[in-house]
């Protein structure tokens, strides 16, 4: 039950990121008070952003290459799970990466559309 709960908070987050998302994208270049729409980062952030992109893809891939995935948390530090061995805590950190590639490439990608306006 409490990974059905799991999954269910991570797709409720995720569309909500995506609703934000899409309201700033829809917003004018500029507002009523002549100041600029920003993004969801700014400067620093998009490459915080982009290097934890870059990471979490690495990662990913990593992990499908070899069949195993390090844990990810402060309670199973240093912990490997195996697609053999660890079936349901392998795909739970795939999942989890892939979220996080998705939702921080988002992230970049509306700050990029934003600034990048004509």
């Amino acid at each position: 039950m409490r990974t059905a709960i799991y999954y269910s908070l991570m797709l409720l987050l995720g569309f909500a990121w995506y609703k934000y998302g899409q309201k700033l994208l829809q917003k004018e270049r500029w507002n009523e008070k002549g100041e600029r729409t920003e993004g969801l980062v700014g400067p620093v952030g998009l490459l915080m952003t982009a290097a934890g992109v870059c990471y979490f893809l690495f990662e990913f891939l990593r992990a499908l290459v070899r069949g195993e995935v390090p844990c990810v948390g402060k309670a199973c530090r240093m912990q490997v799970y195996t697609l053999a061995a660890n079936t349901g805590d392998y795909w739970a950190n795939m999942f989890f990466l892939a979220w996080m590639v998705l939702g921080l490439g988002y992230a970049a990608y509306v700050t990029l559309k934003i600034w990048f306006r004509a």
